[in-house]
């Protein structure tokens, strides 16, 4: 079975080296921004809807400044992915009630539930790395950001 990899379906575009976001709502729906062309939807506000339902079932913020808000959208043919970055941290209802710094949204077509598991998977295994972590936040613009996802991505 091949990898899923996550430089199949996050393009440098929808990397955001600084969130403006302050709160929870604010950084779906900055992320879900960049998102709106590629879902092909008609607003943003319809990502942010399936991001939020998703949250109401349990917060995706994972412990270790992580979060990884993710939800199914009707009428999508693949995955679609953007990345945030908040250098002062957000408040995401978090498991380890520690601020958010790393945001990996991950938008799935609503017929790919397996695959929809082992991206989110493979993210986190990515993510859970302490010095990759920190590489990430000392990444000094979007265009090394996508850089490190993407070495990274390589090496597993």
């Amino acid at each position: 079975m091949q990898k899923t990899r996550i430089m199949n379906y996050l393009h440098e575009d929808r990397v955001i080296s600084e969130l403006q976001g302050t709160d929870k709502l604010s950084v779906v729906e900055e992320l879900s921004r960049v998102l709106m062309k590629s879902c092909q939807v008609a607003s943003y506000e319809e990502i942010v809807r399936v991001i939020l339902d998703r949250e109401k079932l349990q917060s995706t913020g994972i412990g270790d400044g992580i979060a990884l808000p993710h939800g199914r959208l009707k009428g999508l043919k693949d995955f679609v992915l953007s990345f945030g970055r908040s250098s002062k941290g957000v408040d995401f209802d978090s498991s380890d009630h520690k601020p958010t710094h790393l945001f990996f949204i991950v938008v799935a077509p609503e017929n790919l539930a397996a695959n929809n598991l082992g991206l989110l998977s493979r993210i986190v295994t990515l993510l859970k790395n302490t010095s990759f972590r920190k590489r990430l936040m000392e990444a000094r613009s979007r265009e090394e950001l996508f850089q490190r996802i993407s070495e990274e991505d390589e090496k597993y």
